[in-house]
């Protein structure tokens, strides 16, 4: 998997298309990432026992993973991923534009 939790991403295509935010939790099974304040919706909730929020109440929704792109911190753009194996035999996530380590994988 390319993309995982705490990463910076940029969102390719959809309505919030250009828009950049940070992953809070990914599901590969499913091929989706919630990114926050991304892809936002609207829940009428009804007043129920154990509800504490009742109304009109804003949820952050599932994006798909292929509408969004890893953003590099070194050149701050929206960078392809490719993966490099260290001497230490370490897995460690590359950007395809600069050739930055982007972050560890296990």
């Amino acid at each position: 998997m390319k993309l995982k939790k705490g990463d910076n991403v940029k969102v390719l295509a959809g309505k919030d298309r250009g828009k950049t935010g940070k992953i809070e939790a990914v599901f590969p099974d499913k091929g989706k990432a919630v990114v926050a304040g991304i892809n936002t919706a609207i829940k009428h909730q009804k007043p129920k026992r154990g509800v504490k929020q009742v109304g009109r109440i804003n949820i952050t929704l599932p994006i798909d993973l292929s509408n969004l792109a890893l953003v590099c911190d070194k050149c701050a753009k929206p960078a392809r991923v490719g993966f490099k194996l260290l001497g230490d035999g370490k897995k460690v996530r590359i950007c395809r534009r600069c050739s930055e380590v982007l972050g560890q994988t296990s």
